[in-house]
């Protein structure tokens, strides 16, 4: 089981979109995922379909986590009826994509005085995953309780930034804090890698910073990068997988989706040792 935090300390990047993307891409895969909606606005579990019943949310799993029962507290994705019978998997697989619901309840814990203790409760929850080979944490766009909650639970961090200004300038500081954090707390925490999104093709500071990005962080800019989707607000607002909306937009993001999950699962973290060149231009 890999353990996959989606995380950006600035808002508006499309790190829930990124998440949404990935999950839908592992579905088609049939790679059984859970996805973990750790931001208190629960954007993910509303674009995944899910409707909550007498289940747990995380918020409430995580305040007595050695009795949480994972297993009986996720909810399905609403995406998976609406693929094939098998859900859009390859032939001989069966297509798991499942839910720990978000919450506002969550945000009691998004603060920054969390202690070693508090910063495992969400390794103990996980500890009832055992069926999945996939868990993507969908992180608050802080550096709080609950992201640095979801690093001490993952094996990888995946960042997420626009071709701007101010996200690669956050981003950068992700990474020195994602160092820091694996020093304190999580020695076997790696980035996975750097997720360009909302890329504007035809875009000069766009291209401008996709080069400095890849200037100062190197093989950690994951290819591909992901385009501007002109009906993603559409597409989540219906809480449909991008590989099960009509069009020829939408097939194209899902199989840039189908790339990027494989590269990041084949991420090894090689220069997660290195340090990042500040070299963001002013």
């Amino acid at each position: 089981m890999q353990v996959v935090s989606i995380s950006s300390l600035k808002g508006g990047v499309g790190k829930t979109s990124v998440t949404t993307g990935l999950a839908s891409a592992a579905l088609a895969a049939g790679i059984p995922t859970l996805v973990v909606d750790l931001d208190p606005h629960a954007d993910a579990s509303t674009a995944l379909g899910v409707r909550p019943g007498d289940q747990l949310d995380i918020g409430r799993m995580l305040k007595s986590p050695r009795r949480a029962r994972l297993a009986e507290n996720v909810v399905p994705s609403g995406w998976v009826e609406r693929g094939s019978a098998n859900g859009g998997a390859p032939a001989g697989r069966t297509s798991v994509l499942d839910v720990a619901v978000g919450s506002a309840y969550t945000g009691i814990y998004d603060r920054p005085d969390l202690g070693r203790r508090d910063l495992r409760r969400l390794s103990a929850v996980l500890a009832g995953a055992e069926k999945y080979e996939l868990v993507l944490v969908d992180c608050p766009p802080s550096l709080n309780g609950l992201t640095r909650m979801a690093w001490s639970a993952s094996d990888k961090v995946t960042l997420v930034a626009e071709p701007g200004l101010f996200s690669v300038a956050g981003t950068e500081r992700t990474m020195r804090a994602i160092q820091l954090f694996r020093q304190e707390f999580a020695p076997n925490l790696s980035p996975a890698g750097i997720v360009a999104n909302r890329v504007r093709t035809g875009s000069a500071e766009h291209t401008f910073r996709l080069a400095e990005m890849e200037s100062m962080f190197g093989e950690l800019l994951l290819s591909p990068h992901i385009p501007e989707q002109a009906n993603w607000q559409q597409i989540q607002g219906a809480a449909h997988s991008i590989h099960h909306w009509p069009g020829d937009s939408a097939k194209n993001a899902a199989a840039l989706f189908d790339t990027l999950l494989a590269n990041l699962l084949q991420a090894d973290g090689r220069q997660s040792g290195a340090p990042v060149r500040d070299r963001v231009r002013r």
